[in-house]
């Protein structure tokens, strides 16, 4: 009989790429690769790029593709890719304007509708790939063909605006000041509040999840190791949270991608689900072996993925208090770039939540200083190409040279 771990696999199944040396390399020169990045356009803008005003325009221009890229990786480390989020991410924002706009319908009953819509959208593509074998670029092709038309149907081509305000604020709006009062003070306590708290949770949780390891006998990094760790990384969250705390606080889009990060990390790194997605692009041949229901799994991720379009679509169209025939327009390929250049692999089976994040935070802030720097869109999109390119040849090339 074949011998199964507790987390539904066979013990011979790859573990995801987070448990190795690799992925924790591939992310580390991502994030030196990020710091480098800002460095330089902080010299080349004069000072303007690393300023808090720019930073959290930055974070709340990317919160979208962060959400996006979450889902797709899920997509990719099952082996698959989806092409049709961009015009996914159109579409249901274009619902939930029209639903404001000419409905007249409230916020949260919008809001609701549309992600439903995407959770059912997701399952229908899923179904499609794992119940009749069609091949997932097929199916999500059809699916971006489909949505784009749909949305430009439905608008007209017209622009759908404005929505409440309620909806705008989810998009461009921030945390509100809790005690200290005044329109001129630089720094709003609700954020700090909830950094400190991030903070803490962060340090109990690090700290939990090394013991649990040690008590199942795992192999762990000495407590010096795992201390300065959690120091480095609680600056690092400190400085990203001040960056915010002193501008006008923490996005609502931005709270909401640190929400679904912690989800989807504890999703993708602790419950038996992730585990069984990351076999599934990494051996499906073993997976299958040990039980794991492959096209329930198919279904599951498309789904997931559905689900995270609409929250995308929501924040976009918040953003832009509007919706386009336009809107979402090649969003999928930065989501796809982000996971890639974070580390995910183009094989399946690698990557993390959290990888994806950084991805996306190089790719926004390359748009973002070319953008400052007033440099033409076409030239933008030749070297966002280029780096795509050789984050997969890098994959690839570590691949063979491991085998």
């Amino acid at each position: 009989m074949l011998n199964k771990s507790a987390a539904g696999l066979p013990a011979g199944a790859p573990k995801k790429l987070g448990s190795t040396g690799k992925i924790n390399l591939r992310q580390y020169s991502m994030f030196i690769a990020l710091v480098g990045i800002g460095l330089i356009f902080q010299i080349l803008t004069e000072g303007i790029f690393l300023s808090p005003r720019n930073l959290s325009n930055l974070f709340m221009q990317q919160s979208f593709i962060a959400i996006l890229a979450i889902g797709q990786l899920l997509v990719i480390i099952a082996g698959y890719i989806d092409i049709s989020v961009g015009s996914l991410v159109g579409f249901l924002g274009g619902i939930a304007a029209i639903l404001q706009v000419r409905g007249n319908w409230g916020t949260w009953p919008a809001i609701l509708v549309t992600v439903v819509l995407g959770f059912v959208i997701g399952i229908w593509q899923g179904y499609w790939v794992a119940y009749q074998d069609i091949p997932a670029m097929l199916v999500t092709l059809a699916g971006m063909l489909i949505f784009r038309g749909a949305l430009i149907a439905m608008t007209g081509g017209q622009t759908v605006a404005p929505l409440h305000d309620d909806f705008n604020a989810i998009g461009s709006g921030y945390l509100p000041q809790l005690f200290i009062k005044g329109e001129d003070i630089a720094f709003n306590d609700f954020s700090c509040i909830i950094a400190v708290l991030s903070i803490i949770a962060y340090n109990i949780i690090a700290v939990r999840k090394r013991n649990s390891k040690k008590r199942y006998g795992l192999q762990v990094p000495s407590a010096g190791r795992a201390a300065l760790q959690q120091v480095i990384v609680s600056i690092l969250l400190a400085l990203v949270f001040a960056i915010m705390i002193f501008y006008q606080g923490i996005p609502y889009s931005i709270l909401l991608v640190f929400v679904l990060i912690v989800v989807f990390s504890f999703l993708t790194d602790n419950t038996v689900f992730g585990q069984q997605v990351y076999a599934l692009g990494g051996n499906r041949e073993a997976a299958r072996l040990s039980g794991v229901n492959i096209k329930k799994r198919i279904l599951s991720v498309f789904a997931l993925m559905g689900l995270l379009s609409a929250f995308a679509g929501i924040v976009f169209t918040g953003r832009l208090n509007s919706a386009t025939a336009s809107a979402g327009d090649s969003f999928e390929m930065d989501a796809i770039a982000s996971c890639y250049i974070g580390g995910a692999s183009a094989v399946g089976g690698e990557g993390t939540v959290l990888g994806a994040i950084i991805g996306a935070l190089v790719m926004g802030s390359l748009n973002n200083g070319m953008s400052l720097m007033n440099i033409d869109v076409a030239y933008q999109k030749i070297l966002k190409g280029l780096i795509l390119l050789l984050a997969v040849w890098f994959d690839i090339a570590s691949r063979r040279k491991k085998n």
